[in-house]
């Protein structure tokens, strides 16, 4: 295996950075790797450190194996991520395509410390609570650019197609130290399509039950020169179903089929300038029509959209310089039986200044982050703009077996001021195959424009939600697969919750309190040829605030909830299935609505036609279970996809 080396530079893949060059060749260098050494590999450490002092020829110049997968969101760096010392998850694109999902939601449903909740099937909104805290307590970024609704405060996950998705990096634990606000149960990370050849087409057709069409075409290339070149992306998406219906509550507003339809599309390039400068553009959006059940509307026309770019100096071995800049828009019009009602519509404009210097043995992260949020609506707020300004440092060192990273930032917001956060991870290689691992972090949320100015709710007194957690891990690598435990704590204080003695009507005040415990598992193995992943989490999310409700579990939070994938293939077959689950959850604060508790089945199949064509087929909750993740919201039954899919093969 390849050793660490603290001098080491090298490029990840298409994935996660600038590419110049088709898979299979070898890498250039781009990316400083912070200095943690491989798990597992305290011989190899001393040996690294002496090449590092008494030679001048590159490291970088070994090429990373397929285990070697590089990540980025844990430490704003590149690092492979059995060095992460922070717990991640990683799906890449060969992962969304085997399962074939109906959505993002769906490809997350039973992953390590993620809960959902939906409202109604495909395309209507659905939270994700990481970790046991808030919807709005995790951090949604796509190609590093922060989305989410300035008004609401959560990530309209359901409406980013699985179409467009390259990779996604789950990062649970508190990361405000890295990225300010609402990264108390951490960071989820889109990455969209990249490159996968110097030309390449692809496109896949697919339909379902409740008459699903899902379509998508794009097109990818790159130059051979690795010094030197451009790279492009051009990729469509198209999806439409006739949905189900949402709403089976006794107030039922319109009881039919509540349809949804998406179009995205991605624009992406890049040049490499020479060894030290790059710079990339990216753009991305999604316009999305929804149907719902309501008496005040039923229909709404969305919008995601993130635009980017990047420019990156990298003048040595040691240093690399990058600054870039970003928008995105959560817009929503929202209609009564096709007559015009409201407008949401939140701009972010952000940019951001990094420096990764390599000091001594260490590497050091120093950066500037800016934040403009703005809301477009016809419901009148008081303030409709604010600016957060953050500074943030972070060293990551290895010594001997022993790694530490550690981050510190301070938050200046227009709105309540300035905020400090903190971080510090441990990990301890004590054999071979083992490694301990500690942590402790101090996160925030901002309140959202809703809670500090909605005309006769709003309250502009309010501070941030604050949280402190920690967490300890233990992680394996044999043989036979790898493994992980980690058992966390979080309290969260100045909890927004609604306060009856504020004015006449009560409104949002800081008042209430969390204590969420948890253990996760997580295993992949391989057994008779067959690839078999697990997750498993147990959760003890209460509320500790002085109210009615102490010691009641938070509302929507299974206490337990698992996924098992297992896939094989068989020369140009492949076979697979999942088993997602969750136990019972309560819709309410006083713990009086319980939702039972669920398992689903699906199975899926392939058949590579050729080196470029492929069919698929997929059968979801093939037991047509009935269940709920919201009470009185409806979820589909027993649903299949036929996908026909056509993607060159990349020498």
């Amino acid at each position: 295996m390849r050793p660490w080396s603290p001098c080491a530079v090298i490029t990840p893949s298409f994935r996660l950075s600038f590419p110049t060059f088709p898979r299979g060749q070898a890498r250039s260098r781009s990316v400083l790797v912070h200095p943690h050494h491989r798990l597992f590999r305290r011989r190899a450490l001393a040996v690294s450190l002496l090449s590092c002092v008494f030679s001048a020829s590159p490291a970088w110049a070994d090429a990373a194996t397929d285990l070697d997968q590089v990540v980025v969101t844990a430490t704003r760096t590149a690092q492979t991520q059995d060095q992460a010392l922070a717990a991640i998850t990683v799906i890449a694109r060969e992962e969304i395509e085997r399962l074939q999902p109906g959505s993002l939601p769906d490809l997350l449903t039973g992953r390590a410390g993620i809960s959902m909740a939906n409202n109604g099937g495909p395309g209507k909104s659905t939270s994700v609570f990481l970790r046991g805290t808030e919807s709005d307590h995790v951090l949604v970024l796509v190609d590093g650019v922060k989305i989410g609704s300035a008004t609401s405060g959560g990530a309209s996950l359901q409406d980013i197609p699985v179409e467009q998705i390259e990779r996604v990096e789950i990062v649970r634990g508190p990361f405000s130290s890295l990225y300010g606000s609402e990264a108390i149960g951490g960071v989820i990370q889109i990455f969209t399509r990249r490159p996968q050849g110097t030309f390449t087409p692809s496109a896949s057709a697919a339909v379902g039950s409740e008459n699903t069409q899902r379509f998508a075409a794009g097109l990818s290339g790159t130059s051979q020169d690795e010094s030197r070149g451009g790279w492009y992306v051009v990729n469509a998406a198209h999806e439409n179903t006739d949905g189900i219906n949402a709403y089976r509550g006794t107030r039922n507003f319109d009881p039919d089929k509540d349809g949804y339809r998406n179009s995205s599309l991605t624009l992406q390039g890049g040049m490499r300038f020479s060894e030290r400068w790059d710079a990339d553009l990216r753009a991305f959006r999604a316009e999305g029509h929804n149907e719902y059940d309501g008496s005040v509307n039923n229909e709404a026309d969305t919008v995601q959209q993130v635009v980017g770019g990047r420019v990156r100096y990298v003048p040595s071995e040691r240093a690399k310089f990058t600054a870039s800049v970003g928008t995105s828009a959560d817009l929503s019009e929202n209609f009564l039986d096709g007559a015009y009602s409201s407008t949401f519509d939140t701009r972010r404009e952000l940019g951001s200044l990094q420096a990764d210097i390599g000091v001594a043995s260490g590497l050091l992260t120093l950066g500037f982050d800016w934040l403009g949020d703005e809301v477009d609506s016809n419901t009148d707020y008081e303030r409709d703009r604010r600016i957060n300004r953050g500074v943030f440092g972070q060293w990551q060192q290895a010594f001997g077996t022993q790694s530490l990273q550690a981050s510190v930032r301070r938050d200046d917001d227009s709105q309540f001021g300035g905020k400090t956060t903190g971080s510090v991870l441990w990990g301890w290689d004590f054999t071979d195959e083992l490694r301990l691992g500690a942590s402790y972090g101090t996160a925030f949320k901002a309140p959202t424009f809703n809670e500090l100015y909605f005309p006769g709710y709003g309250n502009p007194d309010l501070g941030p939600e604050n949280s402190r957690s920690v967490e300890l891990s233990l992680r394996g690598e044999h043989g036979w697969g790898t493994w992980s435990l980690n058992a966390f704590e979080t309290k969260i204080d100045d909890l927004i919750a609604f306060d009856a003695s504020l004015g006449d009507m009560g409104g949002p005040n800081n008042i209430d309190r969390a204590r969420i415990r948890g253990v996760e598992a997580v295993a992949g193995v391989t057994w008779w040829d067959w690839n078999l992943r697990t997750s498993l989490t147990w959760l003890d999310p209460v509320n500790d605030g002085d109210n009615a409700s102490h010691g009641n579990v938070l509302p929507r939070r299974a206490k337990q909830s698992g996924r098992i994938d297992a896939d094989r293939r068989f020369g140009r077959f492949s076979a697979g299935a999942s088993v997602t689950g969750a136990g019972e959850r309560y819709d309410n604060l006083t713990n009086t609505t319980r939702l039972a508790g669920y398992g689903l089945a699906d199975f899926r199949a392939g058949y590579a036609i050729s080196d470029a064509w492929s069919v698929q087929a997929t059968l979801r909750n093939a037991f047509d279970k009935r269940y709920e993740t919201a009470a009185l919201y409806n979820q589909p039954g027993r649903t299949w996809l036929l996908t026909v899919r056509y993607q060159p093969v990349v020498r």
